[in-house]
Formats: C-alpha cells, structure tokens, sequence
C-alpha cells in the first residue's frame, strides 16, 4: 500500500500542542467510520475505502448531507497518501453517492438502496417473507408498506428518466418572487389567520378561470376545492367514497402504482380494467360491477392513449346510470402533436370528480392541486379536507392565483411547451438510432414515453423482466420505471421513460446506456 505518515497533519488545530511521535506499531485508522487501512486487502486500498463508505451510506449510518472528512484530513488519519483518498471521493461522485462542493466539502448526495439486489427488491419485489399484496405483476403493493416509490426516489442516478416531472430548471422564480411581493404587499394583518378549507376565494376563482380556458369546464369557483396535490384529493375521495358505502374504485390496467397505493392505503379495492387502442373498456368496466372508476382520459398514464369519441359516449351512458367517474387529468396541458381533448368533467359535471394540480405545470413541491366533486359529495368533501388540515397553506395559493390571472402561468406552459418538445424529440431521435426495433407509444403528449418490447424484435424482454433491466440501469446510472409496475395482468414488458426533467444530451446517454443493457436475440434465435 501506498501510505505515508501524514498523521500530525491539523493535530495542532485541534488540541493546541504537538503531536505524539507515529510508531510502527500506531493503527492506521480514523474515527470516522472508525475505518482501521490495516483491514484493506494488499493493493486494494482505493477499493477498500470506496466499499466501506459505501457500507455506511446503504446502512444509514452516513444519512444524505452527511459530510466526508476532508481528503487530507482522512488520509492523514489512515496513513496514507492524500491521492488514494482522492481517488476513491472521485469514485463516489462518479457513481452518484457523494457530492464535491469545493470548500463546502464533500457530502452525501442520497441514500441509495443497500446493495445492487437490494436495488433490484426495490425496483422489483420485497422479501417474501414480508406482509404484503402482490398484483398480477408480482409488484409489491403493501397497503401499510409504500416505500417502493420512496426508496426509487432516493437513489442516486446520473440521469433520471423517471416520469412525472417537468422541466424543473425552468421554474419561473423571478415571476414567482415578483407575484409573491404583490401579494404580500396587499395583505392585511388577518390575512394570516386561519382561512376557508375550501382554499383562499382569489385562487378558487383563478382556477375556474384556467379550467374554463384550457380545459373547457365551466364551474363556480364555490365548486372548487383546493388540496395538496392529487394524492390528497384521492385520499379525500376514498374516504368519502367508503362513508357512502363504495368499496372498489376500478382503475385502468396499466394504471399509476402510486395511485392504486394511497387507494389501497384508505382500504379501497383497486380492481383492474383493460385498456386498449382506444382507451378503457367500458364493456368491460360494466361487466365489473364497479360502482366507481379513476381514469386518465386525456392521456392515459402510462399509455399515452386519448380516450376515443365512442368510448367517451359509452362511459357517459354508464355514468348516467349510476356509475361515478374519477377524472385524474394529471398533464393534459402538455400536448403537442393532436388537438386539444375536452375533460370529461366538462360533458358531465354531475358524474365526475375532476381532479387537477400544478405538479406538472410548475412543480410537484409546491403541493396544490384542485378537486370538482358532484353536489352529492362537495359537502363531506369539504369536511374531510377541514379536518385533514384546515386547508391548504395561504400565500402560496394567492401566489398562483396572481400567476394564473396575471398570464404569467399561460406564458410559463408555452415557454416548457417547447422545451418539453424538444427533449421528447430528442428521447425519440435516440430511441430511433439505439432500440430502432422498440414500440415508442403516446407521443403526441405528456411528460412521458411507454416503451416495449415485443416478442419477433432483435432486442427483447421476457414477461416482467423489465424490473430486472430497470434495476440494471440504475445500477449503471440510469433511472427509469418498468411497465410492470403499472399492471395489475400480465402483458408486454417495457419501461416508462420521462423525459421532461432531463437534458437532451443525458436523454440520449441513457438510451444508449438501456441498449447497451438489452439482451439482443439474433434471427436465427428468434425463429
């Protein structure tokens, strides 16, 4: 081993006098970690520290924003030379468990899963000896576990593809900041007080006003509740759902593993309903004898189908006889190739619970969102979101209301418009030059793209598989979501690629990172 007698670097810093005299015999350790270099295999040093550190991030005991100990701090303390400390930070930051921040140090970027089949649990199935609900899928879909998402989110990539989020970057701050001084400039003492649950009457009304516009809904802003996000507003929704006697929410298959997760959570069944070119079954859906459905109409998650004229009217005959339709129009704004598609609230306000939120028009943490329930159930509504938290927090709600009714908000969905455009252009462009035999499905709008990979292709995947290449690609710094996540039936194996948040470059990066890690079947296999 490369080692030098570095200890007495800062002793006087820190205790104000010399240091002892090294012996021969002084361990070469550090309490950090309380790592002893004498433990490191011959010649495997760099790799001894990386392992070890490692260790400590997967088990907790370096939780994220963990600072390192500067390079020649540590290798002072190890008796080695600064260089092989180096090397091994640069390791870490390359593999995504650490960052450099110059004289900031060196700190813990997020706490990944503990081992790469740790990793491939998380991406796939849980121990089996845990309490849990499996779906078709084998996906693990504990009503008391919802970690899966959670521990994803945690782990570090070089190049995030999930779906669901915007172009982050390009949240208009300096909009945000200048809305955020008007309002503050104009409130009065008891405007900090405690507020209306339903959401403060200046964004109710903006809210009517940019359904109205670009989703074609036509509501008094006294129909409008405003929640923290779409999660809330179907958690609300399950629970008033369970007082009227509604156990089931149907839901479309492939569907959201989220979604279906906080339904099961409030003890609602989540039964399964086929979705084809043309949108959900309805035939189907009736056959079920479900008395409720949640549906992505205007772009279906994760298939990017637009729900078909005939099926529409089909689903409005079932509505009217009694059926109850949860419309979740999570990104219908972002659309680039067909015309706009009316929400099915607008057709029949009295059959529909619409929910909406900014999360993929600016950004998921600011937690707001809008719900537009029938009169049949506004009321227990209201009294759910009042004593789940009194309502949603004030001044950012003032502060999107001045956005929407300023133009602000309409010139920021142009402007990601655009960028959105562009990135899915280029997430195709790549997918035509690395997986040219892939199904690329919903396009023409959205955040996202549905990718398979069907049987008689040169690069294939096995049913459920795609677990095993998502977390493959994770282990190579690509972050993406397997189809089978999303379905509750068997069918083709995929991923769900977002490509919203990543830049044009990273996107091609990572498809030619999942081509690289796709098994290819020549000709002659494949006949």
């Amino acid at each position: 081993m490369n080692r030098s007698n570095g200890s007495s670097v800062d002793w006087s810093i820190t205790h104000g006098s010399t240091p002892p005299p090294s012996t021969p015999s002084s361990p070469a350790a550090s309490d950090f970690l309380q790592l002893n270099a004498d433990e490191a295999p011959k010649g495997g040093l760099s790799d001894w520290l990386v392992r070890e550190i490692r260790r400590a991030i997967a088990d907790g005991r370096l939780p994220t924003g963990s600072r390192l100990p500067a390079t020649r701090v540590l290798a002072a303390d190890l008796r080695v030379s600064r260089g092989v400390v180096t090397e091994s930070y640069r390791r870490l930051v390359e593999d995504g468990h650490v960052i450099g921040r110059g004289r900031a140090g060196t700190v813990v970027a997020a706490t990944p899963l503990s081992a790469p089949s740790e990793r491939r649990k998380a991406v796939g199935r849980k121990e089996a000896d845990e309490p849990s609900h499996r779906d078709a899928s084998g996906v693990f879909d504990s009503p008391h576990r919802l970690d899966t998402f959670d521990t994803y989110r945690a782990a570090p990539a070089r190049i995030d593809l999930s779906p669901g989020l915007p172009d982050l970057a390009a949240f208009p701050r300096t909009a945000w900041l200048r809305a955020e001084r008007a309002v503050l400039a104009e409130l009065t003492p008891g405007d900090f007080g405690y507020g209306d649950p339903r959401g403060t009457p200046a964004l109710r009304r903006a809210v009517a006003g940019w359904l109205r516009l670009n989703r074609g809904i036509t509501a008094d802003p006294d129909d409008i509740l405003i929640v923290s996000g779409t999660t809330q507003a179907l958690g609300l929704l399950a629970e008033v759902l369970h007082t009227h006697g509604i156990h089931q929410l149907a839901v479309e298959d492939p569907c959201s593993l989220g979604a279906r997760q906080h339904l099961r959570n409030r003890h609602l069944e989540t039964p399964p309903v086929p979705v084809d070119a043309d949108g959900i079954s309805v035939e189907a859906l009736r056959a079920s004898g479900v008395p409720a459905v949640l549906l992505t109409p205007a772009h279906q998650f994760p298939t990017g189908v637009v729900l078909g004229g005939e099926r529409r009217r089909a689903l409005m005959d079932w509505a009217r006889e009694g059926g109850l339709i949860v419309e979740d129009d999570y990104d219908a704004e972002h659309r680039y190739d067909h015309t706009p598609v009316p929400a099915l609230r607008a057709m029949a306000a009295e059959h529909v619970c619409y929910v909406g939120s900014i999360s993929k028009l600016l950004a998921p943490a600011l937690r707001i969102g809008w719900l537009l329930a029938p009169a049949a159930h506004r009321q227990d509504l209201i009294d759910a979101k009042r004593f789940a938290d009194l309502g949603n927090a004030a001044l950012p709600q003032l502060v999107l209301a001045r956005l929407m009714e300023s133009g602000a908000l309409e010139r920021h969905l142009r402007f990601i418009r655009r960028r959105h455009r562009a990135r899915r252009d280029a997430m195709i462009a790549a997918m035509r030059t690395h997986l040219p035999d892939a199904v690329v499905h919903g396009a023409a709008a959205g955040l996202h793209l549905m990718v398979t990979f069907p049987p008689g292709t040169s690069r294939r995947l096995p049913v459920e598989s795609d677990t095993e290449l998502a977390a493959s690609a994770l282990e190579h710094g690509v972050k993406t979501q397997p189809l089978s996540w999303h379905t509750q039936h068997p069918g083709h194996p995929g991923l769900v690629l977002g490509y919203a948040a990543a830049q044009p470059t990273a996107i091609s990066q990572g498809i030619e990172t999942l081509a690289r890690l796709l098994p290819t079947t020549s000709p002659r296999a494949r006949t």
